[in-house]
């Protein structure tokens, strides 16, 4: 555990790098380090501990985070200024870090919702998707009329969702555009957290529901129901029989009730979104620890966003389950780059202005933050963007870094739930999974408190450990699952941010 007094944070011994854990003005002397600052050093950002040439590499967790671009001095600041990427090599050493997971002999539970199917719900709606833009609006329309004073009558259902989005035309209707369209919207239309689902198209659209219920090897029941606008009669036709139909649906959703079974039935979803200089520090490291026990306890949790795992996928091919596994990640990795090159941008433009204001100065060193929410347990699978997880433990799903994407191609997946780490700050949910934010530091759980569940910038003030904090997330994870309301489920949060992974021209 951290000292309270300590004014910095050493990560390795091997580190050329200290983070302030306060702001540091010039000339403060850091005794345990030998270095007096020659500049102001802002919270969460790095202090050069010894002298490094130019070219030379920089490393904090003692992993190479970028090369000099001008020789650095002890007690300077190291940031934008004098800290860049270059090309090295990574050592992927497939397997070498894997060991089997050591399972709990008795597992923790929580208060889960059984479907007929045997899959786990962690919530209880009743969704309304959008096949394309054309029909969002309608389907809202729908949505709209289930009010609170309405699903009143329905305790045990947890709200009457609309899943719309702005594609489903303008493209091709085959071909791995609008596959993997299908692919998302088929994963929210029977996600455990669903009850049931009417399915609205407008007719003539590029993705016609009859192929995509095809495509996904789904079939119209009790709980998919379909509807297109212009046979059914326009708008005000569809809305009415759309009502009509959830209507039917709601009384039959709210026999669902809860019951005991076992925590692995939990599948989270791993977010990190405006990361600072702390994000690697406390909440990812406490995100990691809580994924560790879930994976123990039989649980599953899928780490995303490939190109904000980018210059750290070595350290992910080591915990790969086979050499399958790990080399399919890698050629995750290489398609990224070869899409950027392609539009004229690179790898290196992920980190946003608020990311480095917060301390952080190049990918590898978000990414080497951003794995550690993935825990130290083996990694069992590399999966598709919303391709269905299968394999239990931790999983990684090639995704997009923009955080609604990235978690729409999760929850199209089979996550229950998402956990969100943020050191600057976020307001976001994601129905029909509830979503849990993680505050890096104390200084953004006090200033938005009322968004963020838990602080672990405790581990950052001294005040616990990382074992401590998530051990207490991991208990947080269950009372979730049972039921308990999130911060962004008590706002209203969930239905502005399905985001499904648009590819290929718009034509």
């Amino acid at each position: 555990m951290l000292q309270a007094a300590d004014l910095v944070i050493r990560l390795n011994t091997a580190d050329d790098v200290v983070i302030a854990r306060v702001d540091l003005p010039e000339s403060t002397e850091i005794i345990k380090e030998g270095v007096r600052t020659s500049a102001r050093i802002p919270a969460g950002h790095k202090l050069a501990t010894r002298a490094v040439a130019q070219g030379a590499p920089v490393r904090r967790y003692n992993q190479i985070i970028g090369f000099a671009t001008r020789p650095i001095a002890p007690g300077e600041h190291v940031h934008v200024h004098n800290l860049g990427m270059a090309d090295f090599e990574r050592d992927y050493a497939f397997c070498a870090d894997y060991r089997p997971t050591e399972f709990v002999a008795s597992p923790a539970t929580f208060q889960g919702i059984v479907r007929a199917d045997g899959r786990v719900a962690t919530r209880n709606y009743v969704g309304i998707v959008s096949s394309v833009n054309c029909s969002a609006h309608v389907s809202r329309m729908i949505a709209k009329h289930f009010t609170d004073e309405v699903l009143a009558e329905f305790p045990h259902v947890d709200g009457v969702v609309p899943i719309t989005h702005k594609t489903g035309c303008g493209h091709a209707s085959s071909g791995e555009p609008v596959e993997v369209l299908r692919r998302v919207l088929a994963g929210y239309a029977t996600h455990p957290n669903m009850f049931a689902t009417l399915m609205v198209g407008l007719g003539c659209e590029a993705n016609q529901i009859n192929d995509l219920l095809a495509a996904q090897g789904l079939k119209r029941t009790d709980q998919l129901h379909t509807m297109t606008i212009q046979d059914t009669g326009g708008t005000g036709k569809t809305v009415r029989e759309g009502i009509a139909r959830l209507k039917e649906m709601l009384p039959e959703a709210n026999k669902a009730f809860r019951q005991s079974v076992p925590a692995s039935h939990i599948t989270l979803g791993l977010q990190c979104g405006g990361s600072d200089g702390y994000s690697g520090i406390s909440a990812n490291p406490a995100l990691g620890e809580a994924v560790d026990i879930l994976v123990r306890h039989g649980g599953t949790a899928i780490l995303s966003e490939t190109p904000e795992v980018y210059g750290a996928e070595h350290l992910l091919t080591r915990r790969a389950v086979s050499r399958e596994v790990g080399e399919k990640l890698v050629r995750r990795i290489k398609w990224w780059e070869d899409y950027t090159a392609k539009l004229g941008g690179e790898m290196n433009n992920n980190p946003s202005p608020g990311n480095k204001a917060g301390g952080l100065t190049t990918i590898l060193e978000k990414s080497l933050g951003a794995v550690a929410k993935g825990g130290t347990t083996g990694m069992m699978g590399v999966y598709e963007y919303a391709e269905r997880v299968t394999a239990r433990g931790f999983v990684f799903m090639d995704t997009p870094g923009y955080d609604p994407v990235s978690a729409t191609g999760q929850v199209a997946g089979g996550a229950n739930m998402i956990c969100f780490t943020t050191g600057r700050g976020s307001a976001y949910g994601c129905k029909p999974a509830p979503s849990l934010k993680l505050a890096t530091n104390s200084a953004l759980f006090a200033r938005q408190e009322e968004d963020m569940d838990i602080n672990c910038g405790l581990i950052v003030d001294g005040k616990a450990s990382i074992a401590e904090v998530g051990q207490q997330f991991f208990e947080l994870i269950l009372a979730t699952a049972s039921g308990q309301q999130s911060k962004s489920e008590q706002w209203g949060y969930g239905e502005d941010e399905f985001a499904p992974w648009i590819l290929g021209p718009t034509m």
